[in-house]
């Protein structure tokens, strides 16, 4: 019977150790958050709507760290998510470089990130590849016919709750 418990104990560490890691650039700190992109502390993180009203005073904010609830992750390369403003829109992050991916199954969560964010306009064709990301219908696609001006961020680092 020991040997039987012993062999069952080599093949799960076996095992365990052959598993390839499902994202390179995340990390989990001590106190069990997981970061992706650089590590930062958390502090305590503006709103959406904080970000919003420093951004339009300023112009450019570098270096914030944010909080707000994920409406959506990018379905191709987990490289932007939309976080929700609490009004029924959203503010897109993208990750700074696609240096590093997010899982495709983290909406609803809580996310904190830190980056740089500024007012800047998106494309009709940038808009149009976002929705396809997200993989809304063809219909819904076709819809994108304006430009959108609205605040831009680049997070450097995301913690997901």
């Amino acid at each position: 019977m020991k040997y039987f418990i012993l062999a069952i104990l080599v093949v799960s560490l076996i095992y365990s150790c052959g598993q390839p890691a499902d994202n390179a650039a995340k990390t989990e700190a001590p106190d069990s958050l997981v970061f992706y992109g650089e590590k930062f502390e958390p502090g305590k993180p503006l709103t959406v709507a904080e970000l919003n009203s420093k951004v339009s005073n300023e112009k450019m904010v570098t270096g914030v760290v944010v909080s707000g609830t994920i409406a959506e992750v990018c379905q191709n390369a987990g490289c932007w998510m939309n976080i929700d403003r609490g009004d029924g829109s959203t503010m897109m992050v993208k990750m700074k470089d696609h240096a590093f991916e997010l899982p495709f199954d983290c909406g609803g969560k809580l996310a904190i990130f830190k980056g740089d964010s500024y007012y800047d306009t998106t494309s009709v064709e940038d808009l149009r590849h976002y929705a396809e990301d997200a993989m809304k219908s063809k219909e819904e696609i076709e819809k994108i016919t304006e430009p959108q001006y609205d605040i831009t961020f680049i997070a450097s680092g995301v913690i997901l709750k």
